[in-house]
């Protein structure tokens, strides 16, 4: 069973920055999936914050957090990071990693999440 498990959340201050780590497990090639990081804030819905789509390479972005974070597949270690700089209060939230390898991501598997909190 393919499973994700979130690493590297915790209280920043608002500035600074924190990488956020994905672990795919269950003799899965991380590969073969497009992977992708979601965040959900107190009070407001899942929201899409970055995605890699399969082994191209190819990246996209939510606006809001544009220019300011980055995702990163390695395919060796079988995980996915997502770097997270100039951190605002409007990033806390809890971030999921998903994968998926189909159409839609409510299909894929997920991570427990993992709590990020930028103090103002």
């Amino acid at each position: 069973q393919v499973q994700l498990v979130e690493s590297g959340g915790g209280l920043v201050q608002a500035g600074g920055s924190l990488t956020l780590s994905c672990a795919m497990s269950g003799r899965a090639l991380i590969s073969t999936y497009a992977v992708g990081w979601f965040r959900q804030a107190p009070g407001k819905e899942r929201e899409f914050v970055a995605a890699a789509l399969w082994s191209n390479g190819r990246a996209s972005y939510a606006d809001a957090v544009k220019d300011r974070f980055v995702i990163s597949r390695d395919s060796a270690r079988n995980t996915v990071t997502l770097y997270m700089s100039n951190l605002k209060p409007e990033d806390t939230a809890v971030y999921y990693c998903a994968a998926k390898r189909g159409k839609d991501w409510s299909q894929g598997v997920w991570g427990q999440g993992t709590q990020v909190t930028v103090s103002s």
